[in-house]
Protein backbone atom coordinates (compact mmCIF):
# COMPACT_ATOMS: atom_id res chain seq x y z
CA UNK A 1 0.00 0.00 0.00
CA UNK A 2 1.31 3.43 -1.00
CA UNK A 3 0.25 6.52 0.94
CA UNK A 4 0.46 10.25 0.20
CA UNK A 5 0.12 12.92 2.89
CA UNK A 6 -0.04 16.47 1.55
CA UNK A 7 1.02 19.01 4.13
CA UNK A 8 2.90 15.97 5.34
CA UNK A 9 5.76 17.73 7.13
CA UNK A 10 3.34 19.63 9.35
CA UNK A 11 2.46 18.41 12.83
CA UNK A 12 -0.66 16.37 12.05
CA UNK A 13 0.85 14.97 8.86
CA UNK A 14 3.90 13.74 10.73
CA UNK A 15 1.76 12.25 13.48
CA UNK A 16 -0.35 10.33 10.97
CA UNK A 17 2.82 8.99 9.36
CA UNK A 18 4.27 7.93 12.71
CA UNK A 19 1.06 6.21 13.75
CA UNK A 20 0.46 4.26 10.54
CA UNK A 21 4.08 3.16 10.44
CA UNK A 22 3.74 1.93 14.03
CA UNK A 23 0.66 -0.02 12.95
CA UNK A 24 2.45 -1.31 9.86
CA UNK A 25 -0.82 -2.14 8.12
CA UNK A 26 -4.25 -0.66 7.41
CA UNK A 27 -7.42 -2.69 7.16
CA UNK A 28 -10.04 -1.50 4.69
CA UNK A 29 -13.71 -2.31 5.24
CA UNK A 30 -12.94 -4.90 7.91
CA UNK A 31 -11.00 -7.01 5.40
CA UNK A 32 -7.47 -8.39 5.66
CA UNK A 33 -4.90 -5.78 6.69
CA UNK A 34 -2.69 -4.41 3.94
CA UNK A 35 1.00 -3.78 4.48
CA UNK A 36 2.25 -0.20 4.17
CA UNK A 37 5.04 -0.02 1.59
CA UNK A 38 5.62 3.72 1.10
CA UNK A 39 4.59 7.00 2.74
CA UNK A 40 5.16 10.20 0.77
CA UNK A 41 5.25 13.38 2.85
CA UNK A 42 4.58 16.19 0.38
CA UNK A 43 4.82 19.81 1.47
CA UNK A 44 6.06 23.24 0.50
CA UNK A 45 8.80 22.92 3.13
CA UNK A 46 11.00 20.04 4.24
CA UNK A 47 10.06 20.54 7.88
CA UNK A 48 11.86 19.53 11.05
CA UNK A 49 12.05 16.40 13.20
CA UNK A 50 10.61 14.17 10.50
CA UNK A 51 9.95 10.49 11.22
CA UNK A 52 12.98 8.37 10.49
CA UNK A 53 11.86 5.33 8.53
CA UNK A 54 13.06 3.86 5.21
CA UNK A 55 9.46 3.78 3.97
CA UNK A 56 9.17 7.58 4.19
CA UNK A 57 9.90 9.75 1.16
CA UNK A 58 9.89 13.52 1.61
CA UNK A 59 9.07 15.60 -1.48
CA UNK A 60 8.87 19.40 -1.48
CA UNK A 61 7.00 21.43 -4.03
CA UNK A 62 3.91 23.43 -4.94
CA UNK A 63 0.51 21.74 -4.59
CA UNK A 64 -0.61 23.61 -7.75
CA UNK A 65 2.29 22.19 -9.83
CA UNK A 66 0.28 19.87 -12.10
CA UNK A 67 3.19 17.81 -13.43
CA UNK A 68 4.67 17.27 -9.97
CA UNK A 69 1.31 16.40 -8.41
CA UNK A 70 0.59 13.94 -11.22
CA UNK A 71 3.97 12.30 -10.54
CA UNK A 72 3.56 11.92 -6.77
CA UNK A 73 0.01 10.56 -7.10
CA UNK A 74 0.95 7.62 -9.31
CA UNK A 75 0.09 4.25 -7.74
CA UNK A 76 -1.23 5.88 -4.55
CA UNK A 77 -3.85 4.00 -2.53
CA UNK A 78 -4.62 6.50 0.26
CA UNK A 79 -4.30 10.29 0.37
CA UNK A 80 -4.59 12.46 3.46
CA UNK A 81 -4.98 15.98 2.09
CA UNK A 82 -3.88 18.38 4.83
CA UNK A 83 -2.05 21.02 2.76
CA UNK A 84 -3.62 24.40 3.46
CA UNK A 85 -3.04 28.07 4.10
CA UNK A 86 -4.49 28.70 7.56
CA UNK A 87 -7.42 30.99 8.35
CA UNK A 88 -5.86 34.39 9.10
CA UNK A 89 -3.28 34.00 6.32
CA UNK A 90 -5.98 33.08 3.80
CA UNK A 91 -8.00 36.11 4.89
CA UNK A 92 -5.00 38.44 4.61
CA UNK A 93 -3.84 37.09 1.21
CA UNK A 94 -6.84 36.08 -0.89
CA UNK A 95 -4.77 34.89 -3.86
CA UNK A 96 -2.55 32.68 -1.70
CA UNK A 97 -5.55 31.12 0.01
CA UNK A 98 -7.28 30.43 -3.29
CA UNK A 99 -4.14 28.98 -4.88
CA UNK A 100 -3.43 26.52 -2.08
CA UNK A 101 -6.78 25.81 -0.46
CA UNK A 102 -8.92 25.63 -3.59
CA UNK A 103 -6.80 25.31 -6.73
CA UNK A 104 -4.33 23.06 -4.93
CA UNK A 105 -7.11 20.66 -3.99
CA UNK A 106 -8.47 20.77 -7.54
CA UNK A 107 -5.01 20.01 -8.93
CA UNK A 108 -4.79 16.99 -6.65
CA UNK A 109 -8.27 15.74 -7.54
CA UNK A 110 -7.66 16.11 -11.26
CA UNK A 111 -4.37 14.20 -11.02
CA UNK A 112 -6.10 11.36 -9.20
CA UNK A 113 -8.92 11.41 -11.74
CA UNK A 114 -6.39 11.17 -14.58
CA UNK A 115 -4.68 8.13 -13.02
CA UNK A 116 -8.02 6.36 -12.64
CA UNK A 117 -7.03 4.33 -9.59
CA UNK A 118 -9.84 5.69 -7.35
CA UNK A 119 -7.81 6.03 -4.13
CA UNK A 120 -9.26 6.83 -0.73
CA UNK A 121 -8.93 10.56 -0.07
CA UNK A 122 -9.38 12.02 3.40
CA UNK A 123 -9.86 15.79 3.21
CA UNK A 124 -9.36 17.95 6.29
CA UNK A 125 -12.08 20.60 6.56
CA UNK A 126 -13.18 22.54 9.62
CA UNK A 127 -15.85 24.52 11.42
CA UNK A 128 -14.79 27.67 9.57
CA UNK A 129 -17.33 26.61 6.92
CA UNK A 130 -19.86 28.17 9.31
CA UNK A 131 -20.27 31.80 10.24
CA UNK A 132 -22.74 34.55 11.01
CA UNK A 133 -25.97 33.76 12.83
CA UNK A 134 -25.97 30.08 13.81
CA UNK A 135 -28.37 27.92 15.80
CA UNK A 136 -27.39 27.22 19.40
CA UNK A 137 -26.48 23.68 18.35
CA UNK A 138 -25.05 22.94 14.90
CA UNK A 139 -26.16 19.57 13.53
CA UNK A 140 -25.30 17.43 10.53
CA UNK A 141 -28.06 19.21 8.62
CA UNK A 142 -26.98 22.80 9.37
CA UNK A 143 -26.27 24.67 6.13
CA UNK A 144 -22.70 25.98 5.75
CA UNK A 145 -22.45 29.79 5.86
CA UNK A 146 -18.75 30.74 5.69
CA UNK A 147 -17.85 34.30 6.62
CA UNK A 148 -14.14 34.09 5.78
CA UNK A 149 -12.17 33.31 2.64
CA UNK A 150 -10.68 30.26 4.35
CA UNK A 151 -14.14 28.99 5.30
CA UNK A 152 -15.39 29.54 1.75
CA UNK A 153 -12.43 27.62 0.33
CA UNK A 154 -13.00 24.71 2.70
CA UNK A 155 -16.74 24.66 1.95
CA UNK A 156 -16.07 24.43 -1.77
CA UNK A 157 -13.48 21.74 -1.06
CA UNK A 158 -16.07 19.67 0.77
CA UNK A 159 -18.37 19.80 -2.26
CA UNK A 160 -15.55 18.95 -4.66
CA UNK A 161 -14.50 15.86 -2.71
CA UNK A 162 -18.13 14.79 -2.43
CA UNK A 163 -18.81 15.17 -6.14
CA UNK A 164 -15.57 13.52 -7.29
CA UNK A 165 -16.61 10.62 -5.05
CA UNK A 166 -20.14 10.57 -6.51
CA UNK A 167 -18.65 10.40 -10.00
CA UNK A 168 -16.40 7.51 -8.99
CA UNK A 169 -13.11 9.36 -9.54
CA UNK A 170 -12.03 8.94 -5.90
CA UNK A 171 -13.34 7.35 -2.70
CA UNK A 172 -13.45 10.50 -0.61
CA UNK A 173 -14.19 11.29 3.02
CA UNK A 174 -14.41 14.83 4.41
CA UNK A 175 -13.63 15.31 8.09
CA UNK A 176 -14.99 18.59 9.43
CA UNK A 177 -12.59 19.07 12.31
CA UNK A 178 -13.00 21.05 15.53
CA UNK A 179 -10.11 23.36 16.46
CA UNK A 180 -7.05 21.25 17.33
CA UNK A 181 -5.67 21.97 20.81
CA UNK A 182 -2.92 21.69 22.11
CA UNK A 183 -0.62 21.93 19.10
CA UNK A 184 3.10 21.69 19.84
CA UNK A 185 5.72 23.86 18.18
CA UNK A 186 5.37 27.54 17.45
CA UNK A 187 2.32 29.78 16.84
CA UNK A 188 1.18 30.01 13.23
CA UNK A 189 -1.09 32.49 11.43
CA UNK A 190 -4.33 30.67 12.21
CA UNK A 191 -6.89 32.72 14.11
CA UNK A 192 -7.13 29.81 16.54
CA UNK A 193 -3.39 29.53 17.24
CA UNK A 194 -3.66 31.24 20.65
CA UNK A 195 -5.84 28.43 22.00
CA UNK A 196 -2.72 26.27 21.96
CA UNK A 197 -0.31 29.07 22.90
CA UNK A 198 -2.06 29.88 26.18
CA UNK A 199 -1.45 26.30 27.30
CA UNK A 200 1.76 25.33 25.53
CA UNK A 201 3.89 28.36 26.41
CA UNK A 202 2.99 28.55 30.14
CA UNK A 203 3.82 24.85 30.47
CA UNK A 204 7.32 25.80 29.29
CA UNK A 205 7.51 28.75 31.68
CA UNK A 206 6.95 31.27 28.90
CA UNK A 207 4.37 34.04 28.57
CA UNK A 208 1.50 33.91 26.09
CA UNK A 209 -1.10 36.40 24.83
CA UNK A 210 -4.82 35.69 24.85
CA UNK A 211 -6.58 37.99 22.34
CA UNK A 212 -10.18 37.11 23.26
CA UNK A 213 -12.39 37.41 26.31
CA UNK A 214 -12.26 34.78 29.05
CA UNK A 215 -15.85 33.64 28.47
CA UNK A 216 -15.20 32.91 24.76
CA UNK A 217 -16.14 29.29 24.03
CA UNK A 218 -14.43 27.05 21.48
CA UNK A 219 -15.19 23.63 20.02
CA UNK A 220 -12.02 21.54 20.14
CA UNK A 221 -10.38 18.17 19.62
CA UNK A 222 -6.95 16.98 20.72
CA UNK A 223 -4.11 16.10 18.32
CA UNK A 224 -4.35 12.48 19.46
CA UNK A 225 -8.08 12.33 18.71
CA UNK A 226 -7.58 14.10 15.38
CA UNK A 227 -4.97 11.59 14.21
CA UNK A 228 -7.10 8.70 15.41
CA UNK A 229 -10.09 10.07 13.47
CA UNK A 230 -8.01 10.62 10.34
CA UNK A 231 -6.88 6.99 10.31
CA UNK A 232 -10.33 5.69 11.20
CA UNK A 233 -11.81 7.60 8.25
CA UNK A 234 -9.55 5.70 5.87
CA UNK A 235 -10.78 2.34 7.13
CA UNK A 236 -14.51 2.99 6.66
CA UNK A 237 -16.37 1.09 3.98
CA UNK A 238 -17.95 3.17 1.19
CA UNK A 239 -21.18 1.32 2.04
CA UNK A 240 -21.16 2.97 5.48
CA UNK A 241 -20.94 6.40 3.89
CA UNK A 242 -23.41 5.91 1.05
CA UNK A 243 -23.95 9.31 -0.57
CA UNK A 244 -22.87 11.36 2.47
CA UNK A 245 -19.12 11.94 2.41
CA UNK A 246 -19.04 14.93 4.79
CA UNK A 247 -18.50 13.90 8.42
CA UNK A 248 -18.69 16.69 11.06
CA UNK A 249 -16.67 15.27 13.95
CA UNK A 250 -17.66 15.34 17.62
CA UNK A 251 -15.62 17.51 19.94
CA UNK A 252 -15.39 19.16 23.35
CA UNK A 253 -16.78 22.64 24.10
CA UNK A 254 -14.82 24.72 26.62
CA UNK A 255 -14.37 28.42 27.36
CA UNK A 256 -10.98 30.08 27.58
CA UNK A 257 -11.49 30.39 31.33
CA UNK A 258 -12.21 26.67 31.64
CA UNK A 259 -9.03 25.95 29.68
CA UNK A 260 -7.03 28.08 32.10
CA UNK A 261 -8.76 26.49 35.09
CA UNK A 262 -7.63 23.09 33.78
CA UNK A 263 -4.12 24.47 33.25
CA UNK A 264 -4.02 25.62 36.87
CA UNK A 265 -5.03 22.15 38.09
CA UNK A 266 -2.26 20.55 36.05
CA UNK A 267 0.55 23.11 36.33
CA UNK A 268 -0.42 25.52 39.10
CA UNK A 269 -1.37 29.19 39.32
CA UNK A 270 2.11 30.33 38.28
CA UNK A 271 1.46 28.89 34.80
CA UNK A 272 -1.86 30.72 34.46
CA UNK A 273 -0.24 33.98 35.57
CA UNK A 274 1.94 33.83 32.43
CA UNK A 275 -1.13 34.43 30.24
CA UNK A 276 -1.49 38.08 29.27
CA UNK A 277 -4.81 39.52 28.08
CA UNK A 278 -4.56 41.65 24.96
CA UNK A 279 -7.81 41.96 23.04
CA UNK A 280 -7.77 41.65 19.26
CA UNK A 281 -11.20 42.52 17.87
CA UNK A 282 -10.50 40.86 14.51
CA UNK A 283 -9.61 37.53 16.10
CA UNK A 284 -12.53 37.83 18.53
CA UNK A 285 -14.87 38.35 15.57
CA UNK A 286 -13.48 35.37 13.64
CA UNK A 287 -13.55 33.02 16.62
CA UNK A 288 -17.08 34.07 17.60
CA UNK A 289 -18.30 33.21 14.09
CA UNK A 290 -17.46 29.52 14.60
CA UNK A 291 -19.94 27.00 16.06
CA UNK A 292 -19.36 26.06 19.69
CA UNK A 293 -21.96 23.32 20.17
CA UNK A 294 -22.04 20.55 17.57
CA UNK A 295 -24.32 17.52 17.61
CA UNK A 296 -22.36 15.02 15.49
CA UNK A 297 -24.80 12.13 15.24
CA UNK A 298 -23.55 10.90 11.87
CA UNK A 299 -19.92 10.72 13.03
CA UNK A 300 -20.89 9.03 16.28
CA UNK A 301 -22.86 6.40 14.35
CA UNK A 302 -19.64 5.65 12.46
CA UNK A 303 -17.69 5.26 15.70
CA UNK A 304 -15.94 8.63 15.99
CA UNK A 305 -15.51 9.99 19.52
CA UNK A 306 -14.75 13.24 21.33
CA UNK A 307 -12.18 13.88 24.07
CA UNK A 308 -13.50 13.42 27.61
CA UNK A 309 -12.22 16.63 29.22
CA UNK A 310 -9.62 19.37 28.79
CA UNK A 311 -7.37 18.23 31.64
CA UNK A 312 -6.78 14.94 29.81
CA UNK A 313 -5.87 16.91 26.67
CA UNK A 314 -3.23 18.88 28.60
CA UNK A 315 -1.83 15.70 30.15
CA UNK A 316 -1.63 14.06 26.71
CA UNK A 317 0.22 17.11 25.38
CA UNK A 318 2.75 16.89 28.22
CA UNK A 319 3.27 13.15 27.61
CA UNK A 320 3.68 13.58 23.84
CA UNK A 321 6.11 16.50 24.05
CA UNK A 322 8.29 14.68 26.57
CA UNK A 323 8.86 11.69 24.25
Amino acid sequence: MNILITGGTGFIGKQIAIKILELGTISFDGQAAQKIDKVILFDAFAGEELPQDPKIQVITGDITDKSLVEKITENIDVVWHLAAVVSSAAEADFDLGMNVNLYGLLTLLEALRKHGSKPRVIFASGCAVFGGELPDVVTDQTVVTPKSSYGMQKAIGELLVSDYSRKGFIDGRVLRLPTIVVRPGKPNKAASTFFSSIIREPLKGESAICPVQADTPVFITSPRRCVESMIQAATLSPNQLADNRIIPLPGLTVTVQQMLDALEKVAGKSAVDLVQWQEDKTIQRIVQSWPVQVKAEYAESLGFKADENFESIIQAHIEDTQK
